[in-house]
Formats: structure tokens, C-alpha cells, sequence
């Protein structure tokens, strides 16, 4: 068994390696060995001749899984597509249906470290704790332009009530917040720590809004210029979660009129060129993430809220539990296409991250 993995960077290999293949995917009536081959560079149509001899490839978030690249790797032999996260927006399930290609995510790993990193982002940008920092470090101890908010007491609006939605509401809870959430997909978990709503009514009660749902359909773009008009004035906004479920330029032209408070952002629509890679020696293009980057009142992360040691161990394990399902023929329970059928439809479901 030969996989090949994209998008490679140092500590995937110390998670994703061939002593915990072995123990995640060996059984006593195969003793076939996985042979991992790193590759540094993403999947994209140009990429994809290096699938050949893989019997299976392994993919990140802004790996590019379209018609093309699925129908090249198919031809080089490849038949198991892993997904090393919960989204897959990124690939063309149609196409892997049609081909019957396996293919399986990450569903869920470790909500705790993407829930703790947004309150992080939250309380970075409310305190102006950057800043602080920066001016220390030049002898300045001024206060001016640091004043925030106390959090407790405030109302969040929490957009996604799935397992990192929920572990963000009882972090919240523990602030003294008061919790209001819009799933179209309730649990009831959630209600010991807040109540749902409808967006429109969300919006205009909430001082901080934090994103934890999926990207489909239905919630690309879920903020817009329109519903950006219905926050409240100098609400916060925070996403974690994907970057497609922001407008940019309408956030721009919101924080332009001061309407929005301040924005936080790990996700970024057009990230995929970017982010994971160092492009301090280049001219960077792209002109909306340059002029978020003015904003005093903008944080950008580079989708790191994942980025936890029990979080990278968790993803690795289900990644190979997942090969070792597609070996041994075994019913895989993170599969998103099996025997031609496609188990996750965009739009006709949660998706829970």
C-alpha cells in the first residue's frame, strides 16, 4: 500500500508516519506495510502526475479535488482519497461517485482547540492585546486606544451549534456571556448554555458574532451587506470556521463606515494561494486581504486554530483508521462516498464541525 501525501509540511510528519500506519491500519489478515511519500507542494492538476503508483493520495483544506485532478489521479491507479479535515467543499463528489473512488474525512477533532483559539481572537481584538504588546516592546506604556470591553455580561451570537459550536458556548458561559445561536439543525446540548434564534433576530442583540458552521450552499457568503447592515452597531465578528462564509469586500466597506466593530478572521475566502506558506519575500496580490491588513481593528490568522498537538494526533489517527478501513474493505464510518452512492450532499444536511 503506497500513499501519497500533499501539502506536507515538518509536523505532519510527526504525525503522519509509517510506525503509526502500522499500528493504525495492520491486521492479522493483512500484513501489508503503508509506504508514505511526502510531497511538499498541494494537489492541483498540475501536481497530480505525482500520484502515480499511489494507491491512495491524502489531501488538506486548499487542496484542489476537482473534476480534472480526480479523473488524473484515478488514471494513475489512485482509488482512496483521504481527507486530513472535516470540510470537503474542496472536492467534487460527483466526480468520485462516478469513478467510485473512496473517499473519507476527519469529521471531528478536537472542537476544544478551534473553540479555545476563537475565544483567543475575541479577547485579542476586544483588549487590544496586540497592540499592547507591540508597544511595549518599543518602551511605550500608554493606554491610549487600548480600551475594551468587559466580556461578561455581553451578548455572543454563535452562527453553528455543532461540536465546536457547543465546546464555544461553554467556554462562553464560563465568561458570564449571555448566548443566543442560529442552527437550522438545533440540539439540545446547546440549550443549557443559551437559546436559538432566527439570524435576524441574532444579529441586532449580539456585541460579538463567532462563525462555526460549515461551508455549503446555504451559507456561502452568510455574511453580506445585508446582513452585516442588521448587526449591531460596533459588533464584533469573529470565523473560524471557512472563509467563503464572509462577503470581503462587504466587511471592508462595513469597517469603513465604523459600523463594524472589528473583525477576526483564521479563514480567509481567497486563502488558498496563501496561507500555510511563507510569502514575507514576495509582493502579496491580493488587495483585499492587503487592506483588511490596515485595519487596526482586524486580526488575521493564517487557519491555525486547529494548529494543537492533541489536535494533529487526532486528525493523523482518523486519517489512517480511515485507510485502514479502505484496505481491509471494512465499512468506514467518516466515508462520503461509498458503492457509488454519495453520503454527504451539500446543502441536504449539517455538517458538523
Amino acid at each position: 500500500m503506497k500513499l501519497a501525501i500533499f501539502s506536507t509540511k515538518p509536523y505532519d510528519r510527526l504525525y503522519l508516519n509509517a510506525d503509526t500506519a502500522k499500528t493504525l491500519t495492520s491486521s492479522s489478515s493483512s500484513s501489508d506495510t503503508v509506504e508514505i511519500i511526502y510531497h511538499t507542494v498541494p494537489l492541483t492538476e498540475d501536481t497530480a502526475s505525482l500520484s502515480q503508483g499511489a494507491d491512495a493520495i491524502c489531501a488538506f483544506v486548499n487542496d484542489t479535488l476537482n473534476q480534472d485532478v480526480l479523473e488524473a489521479l484515478h488514471s494513475h491507479g489512485v482509488r482512496a482519497i483521504l481527507l486530513r479535515c472535516a470540510g470537503y467543499n474542496n472536492i467534487d463528489l460527483e466526480t468520485a461517485e462516478r469513478l467510485r473512488l473512496f473517499v473519507a474525512n476527519v469529521p471531528s477533532y478536537s472542537p476544544e482547540a478551534v473553540a479555545e483559539f476563537a475565544i483567543a481572537l475575541i479577547q485579542t481584538l476586544n483588549r487590544n492585546t496586540h497592540r499592547a504588546y507591540n508597544r511595549v516592546r518599543e518602551g511605550n506604556f500608554n493606554l491610549d486606544g487600548l480600551l475594551g470591553r468587559t466580556l461578561h455580561g455581553k451578548t455572543v451570537g454563535i452562527i453553528g451549534t455543532g461540536k465546536i459550536g457547543l465546546a464555544h458556548a461553554r467556554i462562553l458561559k464560563g465568561f458570564g456571556c449571555n448566548l443566543l445561536a442560529f442552527d437550522p439543525y438545533p440540539i439540545d446540548e446547546f440549550r443549557e448554555f443559551g437559546e436559538y434564534t432566527d439570524l435576524d433576530t441574532l444579529l441586532p442583540q449580539c456585541d460579538f458574532v463567532s462563525l462555526h458552521c460549515p461551508l455549503v450552499e446555504k451559507t456561502r457568503y452568510i455574511i453580506n451587506e445585508h446582513t452585516l447592515a442588521k448587526m449591531k452597531q460596533g459588533a464584533m465578528l469573529v470565523n473560524t470556521s471557512r472563509g467563503g462564509l464572509i462577503d470581503t469586500k462587504a466587511v471592508i466597506a462595513a469597517l469603513k463606515t465604523k459600523h463594524l466593530g472589528g473583525l477576526a478572521l483564521d479563514v480567509y475566502e481567497s486563502e488558498g494561494d496563501l496561507f500555510y506558506n511563507d510569502h514575507s519575500g514576495h509582493v502579496i496580490d491580493d488587495d483585499e486581504l492587503m487592506r483588511l491588513v490596515t485595519f487596526h481593528n482586524v486580526l488575521v490568522c493564517g487557519h491555525q486554530a486547529f494548529f494543537t498537538e492533541e489536535a494533529l494526533g487526532e486528525i493523523a489517527e482518523c486519517t489512517l483508521r480511515n485507510l485502514g478501513d479502505f484496505t481491509e474493505g471494512r465499512q468506514c464510518r467518516n466515508s462520503l462516498v461509498k458503492e457509488g452512492n454519495i453520503l454527504a450532499r451539500r446543502g441536504t444536511g449539517p455538517v458538523r464541525l
